[in-house]
């Protein structure tokens, strides 16, 4: 998979709604929106007859907040701020569900008063070539596979392992990364990996003034870094960090890379291999991106974690 991402292609969109590049847009499926594991269980064991024969009969049973649900929250109470130079928030349902079985989360949808207007029902089809096209910066799902295709196509993409909502007292929003093959390219964690933690340390001293590559989430990170800029810094109804393993002196790359950029991080915690969870959980991170399934199986023991399967960590 190449290092080397780009922005998504923005789907047209009609005049009176200005274009996709004033737009923050998220696309998530239906379990990482809602608790549906239960149904997804029937589904499992008794296959689709039963699974849809299930909706149809709960209908007009409400569903239960998802692992991104809290977060899908925020984004969109944003709009209601009408704020000069604030990007539209859009977030987009892409389900594997057929439009009739559908029907309860919709109404789910409308009965949380989420704006979500768009979506697309596949009946069982794969829903990641619908990404692209409604361009989505970024695509929220339980099903690796799905996000893995998303990934290939150039659009950040995370699998949030399915939960109940788990939602900070907090009103602001923060949402927090990992760096290698998360914001930046893998080609450092490669060298940890193949030549060891020396030769990392001399690769990242004799590269410090050499921007590293752009990893899957750079485009999501300038399109949240679109919303902190129509704030001053102290009034922002979003806070960003980056958590990552890294320490000195290997800080001062991704420090000079981020300038480079023009990018801006709230907060950068270099941990030199600390347990990421309790940290994130101090920053109060709505939701957390990372590349290993170690780091994120600790991080969701705190907060709301997704993983990236990217890199060299992640082989297909």
């Amino acid at each position: 998979m190449s290092s080397s991402w780009s922005e998504p292609v923005a789907s047209d969109v009609s005049k009176d709604e200005g274009n996709a590049e004033s737009r923050l847009i998220v696309a998530l499926s239906a379990r990482a929106l809602f608790d549906l594991e239960d149904s997804h269980a029937l589904y499992e064991a008794k296959g689709v007859n039963a699974y849809a024969e299930h909706q149809r009969e709960r209908e007009n049973e409400l569903l239960e907040p998802g692992m991104a649900f809290p977060l899908v929250k925020k984004l969109l109470a944003l709009n209601a701020l009408e704020h000069p130079g604030l990007p539209r928030i859009e977030v987009i349902l892409l389900s594997r569900n057929s439009s009739d079985t559908g029907l309860r989360i919709f109404n789910s949808i409308e009965h949380y008063g989420l704006e979500i207007v768009r979506a697309a029902f596949t009946s069982g089809a794969p829903v990641w070539p619908y990404i692209r096209p409604f361009g989505a910066h970024l695509f929220l799902s339980a099903n690796p596979e799905s996000v893995r295709g998303s990934l290939r196509n150039g659009v950040a993409a995370a699998t949030l392992l399915p939960a109940r909502a788990r939602a900070k007292d907090h009103g602001q929003l923060r949402v927090a990364f990992d760096g290698d093959a998360v914001i930046f390219g893998d080609e450092s964690e490669r060298i940890t990996q193949e030549q060891g933690v020396e030769a990392f340390a001399r690769n990242e001293r004799e590269l410090a003034q050499t921007p590293l590559s752009a990893g899957p989430f750079q485009g999501f990170l300038r399109a949240l870094h679109q919303i902190q800029v129509a704030f001053p810094k102290d009034d922002s109804p979003l806070r960003t960090a980056l958590v990552t393993a890294r320490s000195a002196p290997a800080h001062k790359r991704v420090i000079l890379t981020l300038r480079h950029w023009g990018v801006r991080l709230d907060e950068a915690l270099f941990l030199g291999g600390r347990d990421k969870g309790p940290f994130l959980e101090a920053f109060g991170a709505d939701i957390f991106f990372d590349d290993s399934t170690h780091n994120v199986e600790n991080a969701a023991r705190h907060v709301a974690a997704g993983h990236v399967p990217h890199g060299v960590s992640n082989p297909e």
